[in-house]
């Protein structure tokens, strides 16, 4: 085996928890399910605020329950005289999306000394959603809290308006609060929904109990053995925690199934063999990568190749290093792995590949071009 020279400088391969991307927010739960249109929002307010006709009311079917396991039991919503006109005008404002008049309006409803516990839940719920549309979070938590604290909304709308609370919580980087609000929520709902219990995961690792995180994702990984955001998430909750084995382990067998398709799911992968003196296994990946143009050329596979040709040529295979440094050589930012590639041509007396390879590496550009140049012969 060759001992490298002090000039031939090593690559380092950082650790990839922080290139999966850590826990991404769920989508903001805009009023009752999140997914209605304005059009059929307001034909739900306008039947809570008794405007539909007795006819319809008597062939509405009844809302089915977001919550069916909440012991909390719904108060009954109604509106009426001057507090109804108020809401039927808030609901306005909120559907013309006016949303510092819908903030006034509701600030203006909840001072009323005359106004009951739903009307001033449902004004400051609206005005939650309109200040977090503002970008103010601070008053969207603010009003989402004093929406709860009302205590007026049926349990759809009132449950909603928790986990959006912890949601908003989440957005001010106020872990502590928003998996308190979160953990109150689940307590209360019962639900086992998995965006709720990987909300819960995400604000755990957030917070740095790694290791709960990760028994969660795992968890829910288990229910849901197909969904490749709890799995991503488990993994760099194990990658955080220092257990890099077991996030290798969820990734393999991600692979076999099929499962990794983009780029830096398989460098995930890769990177985590790499990181595990487990070379052959790594390459074989990028290979597979490359062949299914997943692995696209780019600076970043450059290193990545650079690496593996670094650790062929300290044991001793000059062979692989060279085709490792020739893969990477074209798609670096810079000339180092020429550099690198003409160093072992020279070691091998192949001196014209050699002076060609420190060339590229000049043209490129280097860190330490009298290197190369020697090699030139300039």
């Amino acid at each position: 085996m060759k001992t490298p020279r002090s000039n031939f400088r090593p690559l380092t391969l950082a650790v990839v928890a922080v290139m999966l991307g850590a826990f991404a927010a769920p989508v903001f739960a805009q009023q009752q399910t999140g997914t209605e249109s304005l059009r059929a929002q307001r034909a739900k307010r306008l039947k809570e605020l008794g405007k539909d006709t007795e006819e319809k009311q008597a062939k509405a079917v009844e809302e089915a329950p977001l919550y069916p396991n909440a012991a909390r039991q719904s108060p009954e919503a109604k509106a009426k005289g001057k507090g109804l006109k108020a809401l039927q005008d808030l609901q306005a404002l909120y559907e013309k999306q006016d949303n510092a008049a819908v903030v006034a309006k509701a600030e203006a409803i909840g001072a009323d000394a005359d106004a009951g516990a739903y009307e001033k839940a449902f004004a400051y719920q609206l005005a939650g959603n309109a200040s977090a549309d503002l970008g103010d979070e601070a008053k969207s938590a603010e009003y989402f809290q004093k929406a709860l604290d009302a205590n007026g909304l049926d349990n759809n709308s009132h449950y909603t308006v928790m986990y959006n609370l912890a949601v908003v919580k989440l957005g001010q980087e106020k872990h502590a609060e928003a998996l308190a609000t979160l953990d109150r929520f689940l307590a209360e709902t019962k639900s086992d929904k998995p965006e709720h219990q990987g909300l819960r995961a995400g604000l755990l690792g957030n917070m740095g109990r790694n290791d709960e995180a990760a028994k969660l994702y795992q968890e829910l990984l288990a229910k849901n053995p197909n969904d490749k955001r709890l799995l991503l998430n488990a993994v760099a909750s194990y990658q955080q925690a220092d257990q890099f084995d077991k996030g290798n382990a969820l990734l393999a067998d991600a692979y076999k199934r099929g499962l990794l398709t983009e780029g830096k799911e398989l460098r995930a992968l890769y990177v985590g063999y790499m990181n595990a003196e487990q070379m052959k296994e790594a390459l074989a990946v990028i290979n597979d990568g490359v062949a299914k143009g997943i692995l696209t050329p780019s600076p970043e596979l450059a290193k990545d190749y650079m690496v593996l040709a670094q650790h062929a040529y300290y044991k001793g295979s000059d062979s692989e290093a060279i085709e490792l440094y020739r893969k990477a050589a074209p798609m670096a930012a810079d000339g180092e792995a020429y550099l690198n590639l003409a160093k072992i041509l020279r070691d091998q007396g192949k001196a014209a590949e050699a002076k060609a390879a420190a060339q590229q590496a000049l043209d490129k550009g280097v860190k330490k071009p009298a290197e190369a140049k020697q090699i030139v012969g300039k």
